[in-house]
């Protein structure tokens, strides 16, 4: 697993206190089929997104590093508290978006770690009170001609009234975040 690159890589990502984490350690998935971004098929009844991002930065190890150290989430703008920094299998993180009242947090666990010389990556499951259900994959992957592409795959469905609601709406989120992802993984700290 990559290690993280000193201070920059986790710029953002706040650490989870112990008591913080006690409620979330034990909880359960909210799905069943975790792995399954892995094995390129969704469960029956939620929707799959598959996007892929030609990055600009060409150092796989130090892309790895910052991924693993949820870069790409804060790059993204969702301010980060996981249980590790960074990530392992098992981390359990709260990702929030929107501030105030308005703001809102969606808990998951890490279930996948991807660890190939040519392929680094993770997935995360939605835990209770994430307003999906599902998980999604991000695999940085190292090209032949040497490029980098992030690919970030999920499978989801409304977990709460506002998604359910906002249906094709949050669809639309979805790729829109999946872009900001790769965005925020592309440009090397030091750069």
């Amino acid at each position: 697993m990559p290690e993280c690159r000193g201070a920059g890589a986790s710029a953002g990502a706040g650490r989870m206190s112990a008591a913080e984490l006690a409620g979330w350690r034990d909880a359960p998935l909210t799905y069943d089929a975790p792995g399954c971004t892995l094995g390129g098929q969704a469960p029956p009844g939620f929707d799959r997104l598959d996007e892929r991002f030609l990055l600009r930065r060409r150092d796989l190890d130090g892309a790895a590093a910052d991924l693993f150290s949820w870069r790409a989430q804060t790059g993204a703008g969702l301010r980060v508290r996981a249980s590790e920094v960074p990530l392992e299998l098992g981390t359990v993180v709260l990702l929030r978006i929107g501030l105030g009242p308005l703001g809102v947090t969606a808990p998951c666990q890490v279930v996948q770690v991807v660890d190939e010389p040519d392929r680094r990556g993770f997935a995360y499951g939605t835990l209770p009170g994430h307003p999906e259900s599902g998980e999604e994959l991000f695999v940085l992957e190292r090209r032949g001609d040497g490029a980098l592409e992030l690919a970030v795959t999920a499978f989801s469905r409304p977990a709460s009234l506002a998604t359910r609601v906002g249906g094709p709406v949050a669809r639309r989120a979805q790729r829109w975040m999946a872009a900001r992802y790769a965005a925020g993984i592309d440009v090397a700290p030091d750069a």
